[in-house]
């Protein structure tokens, strides 16, 4: 089976990546007729992740294209049968992947944890017309020195860097203007 259209978009918190990963989605799934998937990976654990995750859902609801919303916290290999060649993904997002196979599934090698993460995105890959994967941009700041956020800021660059290596197009999002740091313009 071919795969579908990979595109990395991140930023830092609140810069319009999500938005701008909607916004492409929508356009592609006008322009070739494909239903419109949202794979959100959060879990609301308090008051503003709750309305985080409230406000997403109503922008997707005014939407000029209809989205289903599939809310898993981890091994989204597992739904990847669940799409076609006629549905386009937006994964949100990859930092939330991540602190979830770290604390909800309590995993502690790191490795693991990037082998994990790869497996569920190239499978949703493989079965989609397109996936849009999301993530904060994390790694633009001093490594930490603390064990457990430097494990963390590792792992996440790590994941990063494999699918942008995969990826037929990545942004960077900053102050809701995306710069396009890889793929053919236009």
């Amino acid at each position: 089976m071919e795969k579908g259209k990979l595109i990395f978009v991140s930023g830092g918190v609140r810069s319009g990546k999500s938005s701008f990963a909607e916004e492409m989605a929508i356009e592609w799934g006008e322009q070739h007729a494909l239903k419109l998937n949202y794979i959100a990976c959060g879990v609301p654990s308090d008051r503003e992740m709750y309305d985080r995750i409230s406000r997403h859902q109503q922008n997707r609801s005014s939407a000029p294209l209809p989205w289903k919303t599939w809310e898993y916290p981890y091994e989204l290999y597992r739904i990847s049968s669940q799409f076609s060649k006629q549905d386009i993904l937006v994964l949100d997002c990859v930092t939330t992947l991540v602190n979830n196979y770290l604390f909800e599934k309590n995993m502690v090698d790191p490795n693991e944890v990037i082998k994990c993460i790869l497996r569920d995105i190239f499978s949703l890959q493989e079965a989609a017309a397109g996936l849009i994967v999301v993530s904060n941009e994390v790694n633009q700041e001093i490594p930490s020195q603390t064990t457990l956020t430097g494990k963390y800021q590792s792992i996440l660059g790590n994941v990063h860097q494999n699918i942008v290596s995969q990826a037929g197009g990545a942004y960077l999002v900053e102050n809701g203007i995306p710069i396009q740091k890889k793929g053919a313009v236009g």
